[in-house]
């Protein structure tokens, strides 16, 4: 299906004209009956140019919202504060910015590069240092130590994230599960670490 110059036309012989009595090739889409999605991609309505503009002319993107939700949809961050991974309270205990800490799309997408860049950096440079191993620089890095860390600190800092991230310190709150088993799996390899001392 090849999208020719003019905007909107996909020039397709075998498709018609979903109007009533129209024998014209349906070249142009219109929204249909089920919108994208979760589920993949929605459905379309395929009209030729007279009739997809009569019904451009009478489609009403607002149809079924009350006004506060066409004021939030006409908002030029519509979507933004969508709660997501990236929104929820769970967010940034990798140590990333959360999302809905900005208000600036930008600014978050540019902190959370950076904070993303900064711990490649860090553990690239452990890494380059030859004391560690690559994995023991990311295990440096999950637990939140540097490169001068020595047992009593990793002990200390094991302690201090179990008591944050175990679900008996939080309510029985299991959302930081998968957190604390990076924590504990950090700490088993570093604690047999050589290169601690």
């Amino acid at each position: 299906m090849a999208q020719t110059r003019f905007h909107g036309r996909y020039e397709d012989e075998s498709r018609r004209c979903e109007a009533p009595g129209c024998r014209d090739a349906g070249e142009f889409r219109a929204p249909g009956h089920r919108p994208n999605g979760f589920d993949g991609p929605g459905q379309w309505r395929w009209f030729c140019l007279e009739h997809v503009r009569q019904f451009n002319a009478g489609y009403d993107w607002f149809e079924g919202m009350n006004a506060e939700e066409i004021i939030a949809a006409q908002s030029p961050a519509s979507g933004w504060r969508t709660e997501s991974a990236a929104f929820s309270p769970r967010a940034a205990v990798d140590g990333t910015p959360r999302w809905a800490d900005f208000d600036d799309p930008l600014d978050a997408i540019s902190a959370r590069a950076g904070g993303i860049r900064s711990r490649a950096e860090r553990e690239a440079k452990m890494a380059m240092d030859g004391r560690f191993s690559k994995a023991e620089a990311q295990a440096l890095d999950i637990m939140g130590l540097g490169s001068e860390t020595d047992r009593r600190r990793l002990r200390q800092r094991y302690s201090e994230l179990v008591r944050r991230y175990h679900p008996d310190r939080n309510g029985g709150d299991r959302s930081h599960e998968a957190r604390l088993s990076k924590v504990v799996d950090a700490y088993q390899l570093l604690r047999k670490s050589a290169v601690i001392a």
